[in-house]
């Protein structure tokens, strides 16, 4: 996935591309079903499950910022203890890629215990900076 992450993130603006006008009207909040968060040893993961309308907004490749705002503060809402260093980035490249790089998959996990990175790092490691998927 982190190559396809790569290639997605890349192409806009290598082909100076702006986002398309669509007859399709744009997903609509809620973008969060719930939240849940899981623990393994000492490492905790923050499980985010989208609702139909966050997968379909974030399968469009061209989605706007206000959309992610809006989708991270649902995950505040219901996980107020979220709220601690690289857990937004992590949520941001989720929802920008991961529908793109993986649909489908049940959940988008974000861990506190990854190193923050910039956003070029982030998609570099495929959302999942500081090593592979969390083993659990």
């Amino acid at each position: 996935m982190r190559q396809l992450l790569v290639a997605c993130a890349a192409v806009p603006a290598a082909l100076g591309l702006a986002a398309p006008a669509s007859a399709d009207p744009a997903p609509a909040a809620p973008f969060i079903d719930h939240v849940k968060w899981v623990h393994w040893g000492d490492l905790s993961s923050l499980r985010v499950y989208p609702t139909a309308a966050g997968r379909a907004d974030a399968a469009q490749f061209f989605k706007p910022q206000s959309d992610i705002d809006e989708a991270w503060g649902e995950v505040l809402a219901m996980a107020p203890d979220a709220d601690l260093p690289g857990m937004r980035a992590q949520f941001a490249c989720h929802f920008r890629f991961a529908e793109i790089g993986a649909p489908g998959k049940t959940s988008w996990n974000l861990e506190p215990w990854r190193p923050v990175v910039d956003d070029d790092a982030m998609v570099a490691a495929g959302c999942n900076p500081g090593g592979v998927e969390e083993p659990f």
